[in-house]
């Protein structure tokens, strides 16, 4: 029996993944070029914003922001409309709904508008269209049936402080470097940082918004700079030098392995070089308050002895974050190839 997905109560961020059924590699450069085409139509269609994302060769990572729903006009709907599809089918609704609107049946208009509306500012909506969309061009291309991911996306709430969401960010980010598929984040075309740094708007807004929270509000150049250090910060030993390299990386896995063992915890910019599973099954991320709101809007789903929802993150200096989950096995993993 499925457990209703947390969601926020309001406007929302979260961090949603997916992976491709066992663990295949099948997202290839053109795959993901058109997984990002699919996933910037349906943003635009649902009215939601990607403020940075990780495309692999197995799995996938979106950090969004889900606003509260808002009425649209007609002509809004039909301009969504013309970008998730095209411009044949938004003119056959236009014409539809116009004919509606001058014979006065409001019913009518509704229940067209209704057959759209309903998947715009909803997280699981955005992600089912977004993984069938994917699975129907990746199984017509291949020639191949079935279901293309395994189970449901998964989703963490995450608390909408800077701190917090930078940290998210970060993590997504810095992916392809965990991977061993890049030494530098800029350098992977697919994700946020990498994309943005190549040019594209929404990426570099996307960006802004993470350094605004973190104190920086001005120009691309502005934003640029204060994200890359906050990345190497975050997923570097010591930092970079005055050219942009990266002095050192971070923990060896061996190295990370012997401070684990030994009951040692990691500073936090350098225990994400490792995958960590609290942002992925930790289920609510954010500071012990958020947490524990959210758990009394969930109650019903834990168990009657369950007293508090926030769960201390362990092994690294986390800095008050929290998640729902009390994770105890694996939650540290060695970086592998994705």
């Amino acid at each position: 029996m499925r457990t209703a997905r947390i969601k926020a109560d309001g406007v929302g961020f979260y961090h949603c993944m997916s992976r491709a059924i066992e663990g295949r590699f099948i997202l290839g450069h053109r795959e993901k070029e058109q997984f990002l085409r699919n996933m910037r139509k349906l943003e635009d269609f649902c009215g939601l914003r990607i403020i940075t994302y990780s495309i692999l060769d197995s799995h996938w990572h979106i950090l969004l922001e889900v606003p509260d729903r808002e009425e649209i006009s007609d002509a809004e709907l039909i301009r969504r409309i013309g970008v998730l599809y095209d411009a044949e089918t938004a003119g056959m609704i236009k014409v539809q709904l116009d004919e509606a609107r001058e014979s006065g049946d409001v019913a009518a208009a509704e229940r067209l508008r209704s057959q759209y509306t309903y998947r715009m500012y909803d997280l699981s909506e955005f992600m089912k269209t977004l993984k069938q969309s994917f699975s129907q061009y990746f199984n017509k291309k291949s020639g191949r049936k079935g279901p293309l991911w395994e189970q449901r996306f998964k989703s963490i709430l995450v608390e909408g402080s800077e701190h917090a969401l930078s940290t998210m960010a970060a993590y997504i980010d810095l992916n392809a470097v965990r991977a061993g598929i890049v030494s530098d984040p800029k350098d992977y075309r697919w994700c946020g940082y990498g994309v943005a740094m190549g040019g594209c708007q929404k990426a570099r807004n996307g960006l802004g918004q993470i350094v605004s929270d973190l104190g920086v509000d001005g120009s691309w150049a502005e934003v640029r700079s204060a994200y890359r250090k906050y990345l190497y910060v975050q997923g570097q030993q010591k930092g970079i030098g005055p050219e942009g390299e990266p002095l050192r990386p971070g923990f060896s896995e061996k190295q990370v392995k012997e401070v684990l063992d030994a009951g040692g915890r990691l500073p936090r910019h350098e225990i994400l070089r490792c995958r960590v599973r609290y942002f992925s099954d930790g289920l609510v991320l954010g500071s012990k308050d958020f947490v524990n709101q959210v758990f009394t809007r969930y109650r019903d789903q834990f168990g009657a002895k369950r007293e508090t929802g926030a769960r201390a993150m362990k092994y690294a200096e986390w800095d008050g974050l929290s998640t729902m989950r009390d994770l105890r096995q694996a939650v540290i993993l060695v970086p592998v190839r994705a």
